[in-house]
């Protein structure tokens, strides 16, 4: 089987390497590896996401498919007196997370290994952040979606990014059809950010 960022134990030769780089206006540094998402550089559309997410301080945040960490360290900036929840299927994607939130100084924010949201089964969050792994296919993102609306507290949001080539408008029909209150508030470059409310 070939190896993709959604295995659970990658066994790929490591390659690790130093990205630097600034997310709202807050400069980072993250280790990357290979046989993780988006290992030479922020993907594009995550970057777009933390540009755009809205997340008040004291918040209870989860990020799902949280790979080596920028989406959910950012939250944690964003939250500083709140809880960022990072969860990844890809083991070596979470120790990555742990060492990129302890580097950074994010230390509001717990990282563990989950198979969709299996890991934080009974807890319930404000906001709820997410680049699903489109290559895992829609029956897995679609299944992130149904399980992100019962881990919401009420009046609680989730934040999608999504390539219209890759399934936006499915996705947002999917949305639409748990949450009822949908909408996009922001696209660039063939992404799109979809916000749901609870």
């Amino acid at each position: 089987m070939s190896q993709h960022y959604y295995s659970q134990q990658p066994d790929v030769r490591h390659d690790r390497r130093t990205i630097e780089t600034v997310l709202r206006g807050k400069s980072l540094r993250f280790t990357s590896d290979a046989g993780v998402f988006s290992k030479g550089d922020i993907d594009y559309g995550s970057r777009v996401l933390i540009e755009a997410m809205e997340i008040r301080d004291g918040s209870t945040v989860l990020d799902v498919g949280c790979g080596y960490g920028p989406i959910g360290i950012s939250a944690a900036y964003l939250a500083p007196k709140g809880h960022v929840t990072m969860i990844d299927i890809n083991s070596r994607a979470v120790e990555l997370a742990r060492e990129n939130a302890r580097n950074n100084g994010a230390h509001n924010v717990t990282v563990m290994e989950s198979d969709v949201l299996s890991a934080v089964k009974g807890q319930k969050f404000d906001v709820i952040v997410t680049n699903p792994p489109i290559r895992a296919g829609k029956v897995v993102v679609h299944r992130i979606f149904e399980e992100a609306y019962d881990h919401l507290n009420e009046g609680g949001t989730l934040w999608v990014v999504i390539q219209k080539k890759q399934g936006a408008p499915s996705a947002a029909a999917k949305l639409e059809s748990l949450f009822g209150d949908v909408e996009e508030v922001g696209k660039d470059k063939g992404y799109r950010i979809i916000k749901a409310r609870k």
